[in-house]
């Protein structure tokens, strides 16, 4: 059974305060994922940033997740590096775990659908109210990302990486490449919600589908690209922030996790498949 990783990004859409010095914080590691250099924390309140919840967090260096593991608690300090907050330093005090363990539980290790396997197909419904199928789109280059509109803060920021990659297309490149946001709420995220989620950012839909469905075919595609998504008590889904390159012949050319990757890195791996 596919587990679970949570994995929503802090961004700025959380500050309330400068941060220059950066903010400590605290909580019970709920996974690792080394590779990606990312850890998730259910962590207490962090002062003039966030409430008390669910997040998982760009580490500066995979190194500091040495000897993690599920369960512990750990002490961190994050500072803004671009559009998030990254956690630059981390200890497990007195090496114990949330039970009195010894920590260095299970590293859990995301199950996302991988670089150079086919990206699995789909037909949902386009912020028009137009069936649109990812099979249809092959012969062009896809960014394919997952969202909902009342993300407290991940989602817009990631929508606006993926305008700027857009935005800095020729317009040849851009008629040849299609972005396809998925909503993680359909439930909520009716057509007319996700037109509303672009216009309110001034997006250029053209070559852009903000897609939705029935709970249980939006559901399919989530955990068929390893997705996965918690709703929580206060209405927050945890999810992983993922974004997909899918090229022409319908095959995942890259992957990113984050908020971390700069336009102009994804915008040159677009331009490649071209």
């Amino acid at each position: 059974m596919r587990r679970v990783l949570a994995c929503v990004v802090a961004t700025l859409a959380f500050a309330c305060g400068s941060g220059d010095a950066g903010y400590p914080g605290g909580g019970i590691v709920r996974g690792v994922n080394a590779e990606e250099a990312q850890i998730t924390i259910e962590h207490s309140e962090i002062v003039g940033l966030m409430p008390a919840m669910t997040m998982s967090f760009d580490v500066a260096a995979p190194e500091l997740l040495e000897g993690l593991g599920e369960g512990d608690y750990v002490e961190f300090h994050l500072v803004r590096e671009g559009e998030a907050f990254v956690i630059d330093a981390i200890s497990r005090p007195g090496g114990m775990g949330e039970a009195g363990s010894s920590g260095g539980g299970t590293v859990v290790q995301d199950e996302l659908a991988g670089v150079d396997e086919p990206a699995p197909d789909f037909t949902l419904t386009d912020q028009d109210g137009n069936e649109l199928s990812l099979s249809s789109l092959r012969g062009q280059p896809v960014l394919l990302d997952f969202i909902f509109t009342r993300c407290p803060g991940p989602c817009p920021v990631l929508t606006g990486i993926h305008r700027d990659v857009r935005e800095g297309l020729d317009d040849d490149a851009k008629a040849l490449v299609r972005s396809v946001s998925v909503s993680l709420d359909p439930a909520y995220d009716t057509p007319e919600v996700l037109r509303g989620y672009a216009e309110a950012r001034r997006l250029d839909t053209t070559g852009w589908s903000f897609v939705t469905g029935p709970v249980e075919e939006v559901e399919v595609v989530v955990a068929a690209y390893g997705v996965g998504s918690v709703r929580e008590p206060d209405g927050n889904i945890v999810h992983t922030l993922a974004t997909f390159l899918i090229d022409a012949d319908g095959n995942i050319a890259e992957r990113y996790l984050g908020v971390r990757h700069a336009p102009e890195t994804i915008r040159a791996d677009v331009e490649a498949l071209l």
